[in-house]
C-alpha cells in the first residue's frame, strides 16, 4: 500500500527475533551440545554436563549473525567489526598493503594515515563486514603470535590477515583482521578478485580479536576512543570530508 512504512526486510511490522547462527559456528555448537549430553545422559555427571550445556549456548551466541542496515552514502567508510574503539593513531599502513606485489595493482600510498582499531570481546558479534563496496585486490595472511589484541604491537606481531578493497573510482581502503589471546583462526568468506558491497560479510575471527582500519589521508575519524561501533552500520569516516579541527578551534 502506498505510504506504508516497511522495515529493512520489506515487512510492515517490526518485531524482535533471535539472530541466526552463521553456518561456520553450527558445528562447534552441536559438538558442544553432544559432549554435554554424553555427560548428562550417559555418564550422569551433572556437575560437568550442565556447565557444558551452558557453554554450548555461549558458543551458539558467539557465532550469531544478525542482519544490519547499511547506510546509503557513497562516501561512508563503515565499521568492519562490532566492538570497542580501543585505539586511534597516526601510523604508516602495513607494508603488505603498500608494496608492489607484482600484480600491477597499486597498494595504499606511503605516508601516515589514521588507523582506527576495534577490539572485539567474546561477547561481540564476530562477523566482519566490508567498510566500502568494491573489488578485493589483496588478501594477505600472516602467521604470528597471539598477544592480547588490545595491545598496539598486536598489529605487527599477531596472526593477521590484510584486506585491500578498491572502489570503482580507484579509492582504496585497507583493513586488518587480527587474532588475539583466545582467537586462533581467521576465516575468510572472500578471495582476491571478488566484488563486495558495502557492509557485506567478508569473514570472521573466532573467539575475541581486533580489526584495524586505515582511513584515507583526506578523511578523519568520526568515532571516539571508547565508543562502541556496529559492523556495517556505524560510519567511521566520510571520504573527502576531512575535519579541520585547528580551524574550527580558532
Amino acid at each position: 500500500m502506498a505510504g506504508e512504512l516497511l522495515d529493512n526486510r520489506g515487512r510492515g511490522d517490526v518485531a524482535w527475533s533471535f539472530p541466526p547462527i552463521h553456518p561456520e559456528g553450527r558445528k562447534f555448537g552441536l559438538i558442544a551440545v553432544g559432549i554435554s549430553l554424553i555427560f548428562l545422559l550417559l555418564l550422569d555427571w551433572e556437575i560437568i554436563g550442565w556447565p557444558l550445556l551452558a557453554l554450548s549456548a555461549g558458543v551458539f551466541a558467539f557465532f550469531r549473525d544478525p542482519e544490519r542496515v547499511v547506510p546509503h552514502s557513497d562516501g561512508a567508510i563503515l565499521a568492519p567489526a562490532d566492538g570497542l574503539v580501543s585505539l586511534i593513531a597516526q601510523v604508516e599502513p602495513p607494508e603488505e598493503l603498500k608494496i608492489d606485489d607484482g600484480s600491477g595493482i597499486e597498494g595504499l600510498p606511503a605516508g601516515p594515515v589514521t588507523r582506527v582499531s576495534i577490539f572485539m570481546s567474546v561477547f561481540d558479534v564476530h562477523i566482519n563486514r566490508a567498510p566500502i563496496g568494491g573489488v578485493i585486490r589483496r588478501l594477505v595472511y600472516i602467521p604470528g603470535k597471539f598477544l592480547n589484541a588490545d595491545l598496539d604491537k598486536a598489529s605487527e606481531e599477531n596472526e593477521r590477515q590484510h584486506i585491500l578493497i578498491e572502489r570503482a573510482d580507484g579509492t582504496r581502503i585497507g583493513f586488518t583482521q587480527i587474532a588475539g589471546l583466545v582467537a586462533r583462526r581467521i576465516v575468510p568468506f572472500v578471495k582476491e578478485g571478488d566484488t563486495v558491497g558495502s557492509g557485506q560479510r567478508v569473514g570472521l575471527i573466532r573467539f575475541g580479536s581486533r580489526v584495524d582500519v586505515y582511513l584515507p589521508a583526506d578523511t578523519d575519524s568520526k568515532v571516539l576512543l571508547g565508543q562502541r561501533v556496529i559492523a556495517g552500520e556505524t560510519v567511521l569516516a566520510e571520504m573527502g570530508q576531512a575535519l579541520h579541527l585547528e580551524g574550527i578551534a580558532q
